[in-house]
Protein backbone atom coordinates (compact mmCIF):
# COMPACT_ATOMS: atom_id res chain seq x y z
CA UNK A 1 0.00 0.00 0.00
CA UNK A 2 1.35 3.75 -0.76
CA UNK A 3 1.48 6.36 0.67
CA UNK A 4 -1.66 8.59 0.21
CA UNK A 5 -0.75 11.22 2.36
CA UNK A 6 2.16 12.77 -0.28
CA UNK A 7 -0.64 14.35 -2.42
CA UNK A 8 -2.39 15.96 0.15
CA UNK A 9 0.54 17.27 2.08
CA UNK A 10 1.43 19.08 -1.48
CA UNK A 11 -1.47 20.54 -1.97
CA UNK A 12 -1.13 23.99 0.12
CA UNK A 13 2.50 24.65 -1.11
CA UNK A 14 0.64 23.96 -4.77
CA UNK A 15 -1.51 26.72 -3.67
CA UNK A 16 0.85 28.77 -2.24
CA UNK A 17 2.84 28.48 -6.00
CA UNK A 18 -0.19 28.89 -7.97
CA UNK A 19 -1.14 31.85 -5.45
CA UNK A 20 -4.10 30.23 -5.02
CA UNK A 21 -6.80 30.70 -8.18
CA UNK A 22 -4.48 32.98 -9.75
CA UNK A 23 -2.88 30.49 -11.13
CA UNK A 24 -6.18 28.72 -12.28
CA UNK A 25 -6.96 32.05 -14.91
CA UNK A 26 -8.19 30.81 -18.05
CA UNK A 27 -5.65 33.08 -20.26
CA UNK A 28 -2.18 33.78 -19.51
CA UNK A 29 -1.84 33.24 -15.60
CA UNK A 30 1.63 34.64 -15.76
CA UNK A 31 0.04 37.67 -16.63
CA UNK A 32 -2.29 37.62 -14.29
CA UNK A 33 0.33 36.73 -11.48
CA UNK A 34 2.37 40.03 -12.27
CA UNK A 35 -0.78 42.29 -12.50
CA UNK A 36 -1.67 41.10 -8.97
CA UNK A 37 2.05 41.69 -7.54
CA UNK A 38 1.86 44.79 -9.25
CA UNK A 39 -1.55 45.76 -7.83
CA UNK A 40 -0.65 44.43 -4.13
CA UNK A 41 2.52 46.47 -4.35
CA UNK A 42 0.92 49.90 -4.98
CA UNK A 43 -1.16 49.49 -1.83
CA UNK A 44 1.69 48.28 0.36
CA UNK A 45 3.96 50.95 2.03
CA UNK A 46 7.36 50.96 0.56
CA UNK A 47 9.97 49.58 3.00
CA UNK A 48 13.51 50.03 3.56
CA UNK A 49 15.96 48.91 1.23
CA UNK A 50 17.86 46.01 3.57
CA UNK A 51 14.24 45.03 4.49
CA UNK A 52 12.94 44.97 0.57
CA UNK A 53 16.04 42.69 -0.09
CA UNK A 54 15.86 40.54 2.90
CA UNK A 55 12.62 39.69 1.85
CA UNK A 56 13.11 39.54 -1.62
CA UNK A 57 16.03 36.80 -0.52
CA UNK A 58 13.40 34.84 1.56
CA UNK A 59 10.80 35.14 -0.84
CA UNK A 60 13.11 33.61 -3.44
CA UNK A 61 13.80 30.30 -1.57
CA UNK A 62 10.35 30.10 -0.82
CA UNK A 63 9.78 30.40 -4.16
CA UNK A 64 12.36 28.31 -5.70
CA UNK A 65 10.86 25.25 -2.63
CA UNK A 66 6.86 26.21 -3.97
CA UNK A 67 7.48 25.85 -7.38
CA UNK A 68 9.47 22.49 -7.43
CA UNK A 69 7.70 20.93 -4.99
CA UNK A 70 4.52 22.33 -7.69
CA UNK A 71 6.37 20.66 -10.15
CA UNK A 72 5.92 17.43 -8.61
CA UNK A 73 2.19 17.37 -9.22
CA UNK A 74 1.53 20.15 -12.48
CA UNK A 75 4.70 19.34 -14.40
CA UNK A 76 7.81 21.02 -15.03
CA UNK A 77 7.20 24.62 -15.02
CA UNK A 78 3.84 24.37 -15.56
CA UNK A 79 1.50 27.56 -17.01
CA UNK A 80 -0.53 27.74 -13.27
CA UNK A 81 2.89 27.77 -11.52
CA UNK A 82 2.94 31.71 -10.83
CA UNK A 83 4.96 32.33 -7.66
CA UNK A 84 7.80 32.67 -9.87
CA UNK A 85 6.06 36.03 -11.20
CA UNK A 86 6.16 37.53 -7.67
CA UNK A 87 9.84 37.44 -7.57
CA UNK A 88 10.32 39.12 -10.75
CA UNK A 89 8.08 41.26 -10.38
CA UNK A 90 9.13 42.43 -7.13
CA UNK A 91 12.66 42.86 -8.99
CA UNK A 92 11.23 45.28 -11.35
CA UNK A 93 9.37 47.32 -9.12
CA UNK A 94 12.60 47.87 -6.95
CA UNK A 95 13.36 51.82 -6.62
CA UNK A 96 10.17 52.77 -8.61
CA UNK A 97 8.71 55.75 -7.84
CA UNK A 98 5.30 55.51 -6.72
CA UNK A 99 3.31 56.63 -9.89
CA UNK A 100 0.57 55.01 -11.61
CA UNK A 101 2.50 54.83 -14.72
CA UNK A 102 5.58 54.40 -13.50
CA UNK A 103 3.99 50.91 -11.65
CA UNK A 104 2.18 50.08 -15.37
CA UNK A 105 5.08 50.61 -17.43
CA UNK A 106 7.10 48.08 -14.74
CA UNK A 107 4.09 45.81 -15.13
CA UNK A 108 4.05 45.73 -19.35
CA UNK A 109 8.36 45.81 -19.67
CA UNK A 110 8.31 42.66 -17.14
CA UNK A 111 5.98 40.89 -19.09
CA UNK A 112 8.11 41.76 -22.29
CA UNK A 113 10.82 40.79 -20.34
CA UNK A 114 9.59 37.79 -19.22
CA UNK A 115 8.00 36.70 -23.06
CA UNK A 116 11.09 37.48 -24.20
CA UNK A 117 13.63 35.59 -21.85
CA UNK A 118 16.57 37.78 -22.74
CA UNK A 119 19.93 38.05 -21.00
CA UNK A 120 20.23 33.98 -20.56
CA UNK A 121 16.73 34.01 -19.03
CA UNK A 122 16.14 31.37 -21.23
CA UNK A 123 19.28 29.05 -20.25
CA UNK A 124 18.37 29.82 -17.13
CA UNK A 125 14.90 27.81 -17.55
CA UNK A 126 17.43 24.63 -17.42
CA UNK A 127 18.46 24.82 -13.74
CA UNK A 128 17.13 22.14 -12.30
CA UNK A 129 13.73 22.01 -10.24
CA UNK A 130 12.24 25.56 -9.04
CA UNK A 131 15.88 27.20 -9.67
CA UNK A 132 14.88 27.05 -13.25
CA UNK A 133 11.09 27.92 -12.81
CA UNK A 134 12.37 30.93 -10.88
CA UNK A 135 15.58 32.46 -12.16
CA UNK A 136 14.38 33.12 -15.58
CA UNK A 137 11.58 35.98 -13.88
CA UNK A 138 14.44 36.84 -11.68
CA UNK A 139 16.60 37.69 -15.18
CA UNK A 140 13.58 39.47 -16.29
CA UNK A 141 12.91 41.15 -13.54
CA UNK A 142 16.41 42.71 -12.87
CA UNK A 143 16.50 43.13 -16.94
CA UNK A 144 13.04 45.46 -15.96
CA UNK A 145 14.70 47.10 -13.11
CA UNK A 146 17.58 48.30 -15.49
CA UNK A 147 15.14 49.30 -18.40
CA UNK A 148 13.00 51.58 -15.80
CA UNK A 149 16.05 52.89 -13.87
CA UNK A 150 17.31 54.25 -17.61
CA UNK A 151 14.12 55.17 -18.94
CA UNK A 152 13.12 57.18 -15.50
CA UNK A 153 17.24 58.63 -16.04
CA UNK A 154 16.67 59.37 -19.46
CA UNK A 155 13.20 61.04 -18.96
CA UNK A 156 14.62 63.18 -15.90
CA UNK A 157 17.88 64.32 -17.85
CA UNK A 158 15.92 65.11 -21.39
CA UNK A 159 12.49 66.39 -19.58
CA UNK A 160 10.43 63.74 -20.98
CA UNK A 161 7.00 63.03 -19.33
CA UNK A 162 6.73 59.42 -20.66
CA UNK A 163 6.65 57.62 -17.07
Amino acid sequence: MGDTSAPAARRPVTWLATLGPVGSSPVAPATAGSAVVTAIAWFLPVPPLAAALALLAAGTLVAVWAAGEAEKELGHDAGPIVIDEVIGQSIALLFAPHRIAVFVAAFLLFRLFDIWKPLGAREAQALPGGWGVVADDAIAGLTTLLALQALLFAQARLGWTVI
